[in-house]
């Protein structure tokens, strides 16, 4: 609570922001408050610091938006780093994370891998590929 008072003391008296909790600039990372303006990341938590700005866009990259800009999806890091394997969307299984290409949630996967199903038999139930199942199972003993 102290970091956010200070953080927004910060954005009322060197930024100019009265409320800075509605502000559609603000962003947040691992327990920081940052501040977009004028093309930069300014860190709010830490005074003012400017951020790394390619690390934060790397994570904003994984987020879909939908046209009113809400954020609708999130494709979470999995082990490649690149792919979008794994998605996470409120409307799709209530928020728990799922394949994209199929919809089956990585839990499920897990579930089967446990009781002695195959990779392959599970594959071929989801037509998916193995490359798909190993995945979702990565994903989800690693969350």
């Amino acid at each position: 609570m102290d970091a956010l008072r200070t953080a927004i003391g910060y954005a009322q008296s060197a930024q100019r922001i009265d409320r800075l909790l509605l502000s559609k600039e603000l962003r947040t990372d691992a327990g920081r408050l940052l501040l977009e303006r004028y093309g930069e990341l300014i860190d709010l938590s830490a005074s003012g610091q400017l951020a790394m700005r390619r690390m934060f866009n790397e994570h904003l990259a994984r987020v879909e938006w939908d046209e009113w800009q809400f954020p609708v999806r999130l494709y979470p890091f999995t082990s490649s780093g690149t792919d979008r394997s794994v998605a996470i969307a409120a409307d799709v299984a209530f928020g728990r994370p799922v394949l994209a290409r199929g919809g089956i949630t990585t839990a499920a996967i897990v579930d089967r891998l446990d009781a002695g199903e195959s990779e392959a038999e599970i594959a071929a139930d989801y037509d998916l590929s193995i490359e798909d199942i190993e995945v979702a199972a990565l994903y989800e003993r690693a969350a």
